[in-house]
């Protein structure tokens, strides 16, 4: 098996359209940033690529993660990723450093074994037509208490999440989208953690409305690896609502099931602001 090596890229913001609008250069600007930020889920990708480069299948169909984001990562700004292997071979920490600050940090492994896989709880569909509470303290309540709607994804090369790189061809071979797949069986075009970390994202955004808000950390674990054109089914806890320094908080997990066969891709527990303080 391959070692997990360091790497350097030119971050890419993917969504400078979001309904998020930290990820555009005004609302950012206004919130004391220098500009739009890169999605955490982006910057989480670039710390487990090292994995999915030397591990391949293998990590996509088992591979996990723990991420914090501690500092903003600007677009078209050149970021590095500093591997350190662990004694245990299959292991390695990973910081991501841009413009001379670190801005996040990962442990990204293979384990010895799998945890037991989420089973999938038929909770109702988000239809195209729901209408999302805005987000506030008493309504995050409800949802942590009543249950959140499940919402459904299609993971193909049309996404804006198929690339986290503006050329694919810096990105591993497993993960990338051909031009042109139907009928063809195909090694690559496996679904990016930028992809599936970033459905989680989205069905947080559309449990309520929420602008800005800002993705902090992931806690992750993959359980099959997704082909291209996998329909998905997410089904979202809220398990803690907190204040801190004028921000309020959410903790959620996410189970990323495959719409045909209920069987979980991936787990991932979320820390996230929902309403940033006033500036």
């Amino acid at each position: 098996m391959r070692v997990p090596v360091s790497w350097r890229g030119q971050a890419f913001n993917q969504v400078p359209d979001s309904d998020n609008r930290i990820h555009s250069d005004e609302l950012a600007q206004q919130y004391g940033f220098t500009g739009a930020l890169v999605p955490g889920v982006t910057i989480s990708c670039y710390l487990v690529q090292p994995a999915v480069q030397a591990w391949g299948l293998h990590w996509l169909e088992r591979g996990a993660a723990h991420a914090t984001i501690k500092a903003p990562v600007y677009d078209e700004r050149d970021f590095q990723v500093e591997v350190t292997p662990q004694p245990a071979a299959d292991r390695y920490h990973a910081q991501l450093f841009s413009e001379e600050r670190l801005c996040a940090t990962a442990e990204v492994w293979l384990p010895d074994s799998l945890e037991v896989e989420p089973e999938y709880q038929h909770h109702p569909l988000m239809t195209d037509e729901y209408s999302a509470p805005v987000a506030s303290r008493d309504v995050m309540e409800k949802l942590r208490q009543n249950g959140c709607l499940a919402k459904s994804f299609l993971w193909s090369a049309d996404h804006e999440m198929a690339t986290y790189l503006r050329e694919q061809a810096a990105m591993p071979a497993l993960l990338r989208t051909p031009a042109n797949t139907e009928g063809v069986e195909s090694d690559s075009g496996y679904g990016n953690m930028s992809f599936l970390l970033g459905c989680a994202n989205r069905h947080f955004a559309a449990a309520a409305r929420m602008s800005p808000w800002i993705h902090l950390e992931i806690r992750a674990q993959n359980f099959q690896a997704v082909p291209l054109n996998t329909p998905l089914i997410s089904e979202m806890t809220i398990t803690e609502l907190f204040s801190k320094k004028g921000h309020e908080f959410a903790d959620c997990v996410f189970n990323l099931f495959m719409a045909d066969s209920k069987r979980c891709v991936c787990s991932i527990q979320q820390r996230a602001i929902y309403k940033m303080r006033s500036s």
